[in-house]
């Protein structure tokens, strides 16, 4: 390789260092990737935005919409209510569900499908002293084994389509991974069924505990001048009674009390932190003149109480409460945070934010029409609309849409892109969502991450990168015949796909893999199709991937929850994959 070929790799380099040392976005690492191959001059400018006008980046724009349109009409709530009736054992309940929402995965994006079931499992399982754990991260993986099915059922699949037409090879069609998308489906939901008990925590309220340790938020509450425990002691005040709640410290004047002793006196003007689970409290607030510390008199008058999952592309990522300026930015104080079962010190507006933490917010009255579909967290608290509920007549009308747009594909009669435009453009003409909700729908940084990730990987083929990996890959692997070389492929996306997003690493092992494949004279469309699913099928970083992340702070689960439950689900999915895929497309 020349200085072009070592600068290029170099940059693909600190692009997998930035994402997976979470030094930015993966938006804002994966663009100036991007950036730094226009400016050395190795990609033109037209190359350098060929990636933005792909047709695939349109069509993944274009089905946020429809998603966010049948989520608006009611469409999407209404069939997950249909599925959750009777009293069923978990394998059951499990059996009900998996396979119906892999099927609608397989046309709609799975966000808005895990955001509805997620507040309706965790109502359910409350009621019946069911573990929610055991339901929510078995129906975040089955929604993206789901979308292997199809072209149009993840961005990973549109992002290697789109790869795959700018190497000149024949277009994919709507259902060409059915064969070996439905045979991940199928093994998969049986892993699922019966693992879920057997691999992933239980307990009896979910909302509250994680295995041994209780789900606890760090919450500040501030003492008013009226407060009714003015002057009591913590024991006659009854704040050491609460269940599942416990008085960390005191912030008085600047100076922290901690431990707190029973006959410590309350003044009015503390601020009483503690560590408890949501419904404890809740009950902290109806106690006349205790109000959370970030909430002011505006607030106070919308008691909203919501939690939101911080996002993966977050803006908040690394910034402390404080500095996130909630109350100015979205029109919500941060009451609580909750971050995997870890008991969390300090005051609340010092916590560095992480991905998956999960927030306990108090909003004002718009705050969910404004910041539903916002990319920034995922809100899965359960809030009706008035709005919403007027256009759950228009959901037969948004389900006509859908199955125009899947018809249309299928029939090879416009362009995925086309079709999915045009089914979301009649969605807003018909007012089934209003043109602020399309737009916050759409995943702006995944779009970029995606634009960007087609550029880089027009360097990588430009300069010789992709086909100096093949050839290494070749060298390990290639003795050992095609399959071999397969394997690696798959291994190596995987890997890529568990430190990046999915897409990501899509875009950068596609045209490694076609490189791959020219090198041993096998069949080029076999190992893209093998990036495809490869990417797809990662189960174990739950910062990885949106849906992970949406289930993570609900469910109550731990980093090594995703492990221990994903790493046989990567296994099982790469065998399935591995022995069906030569043998539908050829090697």
């Amino acid at each position: 390789m020349d200085w072009q070929g070592w600068f290029t790799l170099a940059i693909v380099f600190l692009v997998i260092c930035g994402m997976v040392s979470e030094y930015g976005g993966p938006d804002f690492v994966i663009g100036a990737g991007l950036c730094s191959l226009a400016a050395a001059g190795i990609l033109s400018p037209r190359e350098t935005f060929s990636g933005f006008a792909n047709p695939s980046l349109a069509a993944i724009g274009a089905l946020y919409v429809v998603s966010a349109g049948l989520r608006e009409t009611g469409l999407i709530d209404r069939c997950v209510d249909k599925f959750l009736f009777g009293e069923r054992p978990t394998r059951s309940i499990l059996r009900v569900l998996c396979l119906p929402l892999a099927l609608m995965s397989a046309f709609l994006n799975n966000a808005p499908i895990v955001a509805s079931v997620t507040p309706v499992i965790r109502d359910w399982t409350r009621r019946r002293s069911l573990a929610a754990s055991h339901f929510l991260m078995p129906i975040s993986h089955a929604t993206i084994l789901g979308g292997s099915t199809t072209l149009i059922g993840t961005s990973v699949n549109l992002t290697v389509a789109g790869l795959i037409i700018g190497s000149g090879l024949e277009p994919m069609g709507l259902f060409e991974l059915a064969p070996v998308g439905l045979a991940l489906v199928v093994g998969g939901t049986c892993y699922l069924i019966f693992a879920a008990e057997r691999l992933l925590p239980g307990r009896q309220h979910p909302g509250e505990y994680l295995g041994e340790h209780r789900r606890e938020y760090l919450t500040a509450m501030r003492v008013g001048d009226n407060c009714v425990l003015t002057g009591k002691t913590i024991q006659e005040g009854g704040l050491r009674q609460l269940s599942n709640l416990f008085l960390v410290e005191i912030d008085r004047e600047g100076k922290t009390l901690t431990p707190v002793g029973p006959d410590e006196l309350i003044q009015a003007g503390d601020e009483l932190i503690f560590a408890g689970a949501v419904s404890t409290i809740v009950e902290l607030q109806r106690i006349p003149g205790l109000q959370p510390s970030a909430v002011d008199e505006h607030m106070a008058e919308a008691h909203a109480l919501m939690e939101a999952v911080i996002s993966e592309s977050s803006p908040l990522i690394h910034q402390t409460v404080k500095e996130a300026r909630f109350r100015t930015v979205y029109d919500a104080a941060v009451v609580g945070v909750h971050r995997n079962g870890e008991r969390l010190a300090g005051k609340i507006g010092s916590i560095v934010l992480h991905p998956g933490d999960t927030l306990l917010l108090q909003a004002g009255r718009d705050f969910l029409e404004t910041h539903r579909n916002n990319p920034d967290f995922y809100l899965i608290n359960p809030i009706e609309i008035t709005e919403r509920l007027e256009r759950k007549g228009k959901s037969g009308f948004a389900f006509f849409c859908l199955a125009g747009m899947v018809g249309a594909i299928a029939l090879n009669l416009t362009h995925a892109a086309i079709a999915a435009l045009v089914a979301a453009g009649t969605m807003l003409f018909a007012r089934c969502l209003t043109g602020r909700q399309a737009r916050q729908a759409i995943d702006w940084p995944v779009l970029v991450i995606i634009g960007s990730g087609f550029g880089l990987a027009l360097g990588m083929e430009k300069t010789g990168v992709a086909h100096w990996i093949a050839e290494g890959i070749v060298g390990s692997a290639g003795a050992f015949g095609p399959v071999a070389s397969l394997i690696a492929i798959y291994l190596a996306t995987m890997l890529l796909a568990e430190l990046l997003h999915h897409a990501a690493a899509a875009a950068l092992m596609v045209p490694v893999a076609l490189a791959t494949a020219t090198s041993i004279g096998a069949e080029p469309r076999t190992f893209a199709i093998t990036v495809a699913i490869a990417a797809t099928c990662s189960f174990m970083n739950p910062t990885t991937y949106h849906t992970h992340l949406m289930v993570y702070g609900p469910g109550g689960y731990r980093f090594s929850d995703f492990v221990r439950f994903g790493a046989p689900l990567n296994l099982l999915c790469a065998l399935i994959a591995l022995l069906i895929i030569p043998f539908i497309w050829g090697i």
